[in-house]
């Protein structure tokens, strides 16, 4: 097997078509088809079958497709490692964070830390919770800036910003306190099943112990959620920092409600283990913005 048949795998597993697969890749159907026939003769192994005009993974195809992924993403890691041990200010960033904290923390973050070193580079990628944790145990990424790992996760926490959760609505809902004195009758707006902020929203709901379930609408992003919030559709659990500018130009306003703000602070954090050399430059930049603390202070 060569890594050209692993990942032409992997991109057919993902798109689930050769067709599609050699589009990506730019390379013709019959290079994409021998890639694939190949890895499974030396596999002696069905790894992708037939699922209508397209394709989809085998039981044994799933599990290969899982270690695969992670080998490549150590070795994607083993090279950028290397590198950045030979020139950190060369070297290249690989970082993961949930979408309000990729959206208005780490802008300014990188921004900071890129004029300080201008020739780092710098891949983010931006998800929801489950998304940024399968790439840091993927080895796909050496930092991830989201909420507070699972107490029995193989990560090590590197800083720590403090991060409230506030419940938001329109002005024109306030006079009346609507929202505070009725949240069963709202329509609360969530975010799509994998979110850090729809699960905490509903253990939020939970522990208000309603008479009735509210009623909810799912929506897939911040923006989506706020802009249907300021016209009126709902009421929502966010980020105060994904709501700053809102607040402070008066379109939504904060709603006090029973356990409200959540404390639910960033956490800045890696796998455990030798961190980079630029991934730990990084750390200590954030740490010396004065936002950030080191952990358990």
């Amino acid at each position: 097997m060569t890594l050209t048949q692993l990942r032409t795998f992997l991109v057919i597993a993902e798109t689930g078509s050769v067709h599609a697969a050699a589009e990506q890749l730019f390379v013709t159907q019959s290079a994409v088809s021998a890639a694939l026939n190949a890895l499974q003769k030396s596999l002696d192994l069905r790894l992708l079958e037939r699922d209508g005009r397209g394709l989809r993974l085998t039981e044994a195809g799933e599990i290969y497709a899982h270690h695969v992924r992670t080998a490549l993403g150590m070795l994607d890691q083993a090279r950028t490692a290397a590198v950045a041990e030979d020139d950190p200010e060369h070297g290249e960033l690989r970082i993961a964070a949930l979408t309000t904290a990729g959206e208005q923390l780490l802008p300014t973050v990188l921004a900071g830390f890129r004029s300080r070193h201008p020739h780092v580079g710098v891949r983010l990628e931006v998800g929801n919770r489950d998304r940024v944790r399968l790439l840091l145990d993927r080895h796909e990424v050496d930092l991830v800036l989201g909420g507070r790992p699972e107490p029995d996760s193989n990560v090590t926490v590197l800083a720590v910003r403090a991060h409230e959760l506030i419940v938001v609505a329109p002005r024109k809902a306030v006079p009346d306190r609507e929202p505070t004195r009725r949240p069963a009758q709202q329509t609360w707006l969530l975010r799509e099943p994998g979110s850090g902020t729809r699960a905490v929203t509903e253990s939020f709901l939970a522990r208000l112990e309603l008479d009735a379930a509210p009623r909810t609408l799912t929506l897939g992003s911040n923006t989506a959620i706020l802009e249907s919030v300021a016209a009126g559709l709902g009421v929502t659990l966010i980020s105060r920092d994904a709501v700053a500018r809102q607040l402070s130009e008066g379109r939504l306003v904060e709603v006090p409600m029973a356990g409200t703000p959540l404390h639910r602070d960033w956490h800045l954090v890696a796998n455990r283990g030798h961190l980079p050399a630029t991934a730990a430059m990084l750390a200590a930049h954030v740490l010396a913005t004065g936002e950030f603390q080191a952990p358990g202070r």
